[in-house]
């Protein structure tokens, strides 16, 4: 009994953690037109508030997800919520764009850090790669939230004429009470055999793996398309006056909205629809929502794009459940690391490139383009894998070496 309420806990904690990171890194699309304003920016200059979080949590994933291997899923855990909550908190007293850079750096860091540990540890409490699956879709459902909160708090704070910086703020507090919950939380108990040493360099040969490597790609290619949306989606529809301008003022919020709810159905879906017709299915329609909205324009684009949010929801979290599942637990803060650094490469990367070219043709349009050329390679490597199942033996071998018997529990 005390296991089950301990693999509860565990289970809501790492919900509250997602939530709670989302908050900032998904209310950028809100706070680069403040900081534009602010101090004067072009769009790639204010882009840095996101391509320096991103790049932040790739280096410290890749770097030190294995520690989530080595100290264990609670003390990393603690570890990188303790120097976000730090990092965060320090945003009250900063005022230059500089420093903000700094602050965003080093919380972005702790994210690598302490998300790696979040995601080791959902494999600790998972009973099959299936139910894996439906976990991961259910921590991205709650991720979802915080990215719906996160702008929320934006805004509100805005028109009480309060800066954006004191989301931030409202973060830090928020960490400090995950982190006394986890000191009293016990977790589940992760074995690995004592030969196999778990360091950077292994997690760096780990790259070599075509399982990892494949579905750090997708991982890559998605998030490019996701951040596309949140990232520069507000600053397309900043001029459009149509017949749907109250729809405009909140596609955001609802591509949040379609997204968070999205994969709360996601994790009842996957649980019993082959995952990867799944996704070749959802990914053929975000590039349907893709490319009808730059055929179509403005007007078009104006609900196709926060409706792709509804397609978004299950492409994430299935890809980054299946490539962590496809190596044994004691693998899985490494394996959750090297995914994690294309996730955040893509995020950075993708609208990195989308901005410069927007800057070039005078157009946020043309960076959409570039979008939706990402998203048909994307939709094309997962056609492929519904076609030919290339994960499919080592997931089933798996899900009799990783998964048989009870979980244990400290």
């Amino acid at each position: 009994m005390a296991a089950l309420s301990n693999r509860a806990a565990t289970r809501w904690l790492t919900f509250m953690m997602f939530t709670m990171f989302a908050m900032t890194t998904d209310s950028v699309g809100v706070i680069i037109p403040q900081v534009i304003k602010e101090f004067g920016l072009s769009m790639t200059a204010a882009g840095a508030f996101h391509y320096a979080t991103m790049t932040a949590i790739a280096l410290g994933a890749v770097t030190l997800g294995h520690l989530a291997d080595t100290v264990g899923r609670k003390k990393t855990i603690i570890l990188g919520l303790a120097i976000f909550a730090v990092a965060s908190s320090l945003f009250a007293v900063a005022s230059s764009f500089a420093f903000f850079l700094l602050l965003l750096t080093v919380s972005g860091a702790a994210i690598g850090i302490f998300k790696t540990g979040a995601l080791a540890l959902i494999g600790d409490i998972s009973a099959s790669t299936t139910e894996h699956t439906s976990t991961m879709n259910t921590v991205e459902g709650f991720f979802g939230v915080g990215a719906i909160l996160g702008p929320a708090i934006v805004i509100a704070l805005l028109g009480r004429g309060v800066s954006w910086k004191w989301l931030y703020v409202v973060a830090a507090v928020v960490c400090v009470v995950l982190i006394a919950l986890a000191l009293c939380v016990e977790y589940p108990r992760s074995t690995r055999p004592v030969e196999q040493a778990v360091n950077l360099k292994q997690t760096a040969h780990m790259v070599k793996d075509p399982f990892a490597l494949g579905f750090s790609l997708s991982a890559f290619l998605y998030v490019a398309v996701e951040a596309a949306v949140y990232v520069w989606m507000p600053t397309l529809l900043a001029d459009y006056a149509g017949s749907l301008a109250a729809l405009a003022a909140y596609a955001l919020s609802v591509f949040f909205l379609l997204r968070a709810g999205g994969r709360f159905l996601g994790a009842w879906m996957l649980a019993r629809y082959d995952w990867t017709a799944v996704m070749a299915l959802a990914s053929f329609a975000i590039l349907t929502c893709f490319a009808g909205s730059m055929v179509g324009g403005p007007g078009v684009a104006v609900w196709l794009l926060p409706l792709s949010g509804l397609f978004m929801s299950v492409v994430y979290p299935t890809l980054n459940s299946k490539g962590i599942s496809c190596f044994p637990r004691h693998q899985h803060g490494a394996v959750a690391g090297v995914i994690l650094f294309f996730t955040c490469a893509g995020a950075a990367t993708g609208p990195l490139a989308m901005g410069a070219i927007s800057d070039v043709f005078g157009h946020p349009r043309y960076g959409f383009v570039l979008a939706t050329i990402f998203a048909c390679a994307l939709h094309a490597g997962l056609l492929v894998n519904w076609i030919y199942q290339p994960a499919g033996s080592r997931l089933r071998q798996l899900d009799r070496s990783e998964y048989a018997g009870s979980l244990d529990a400290r």
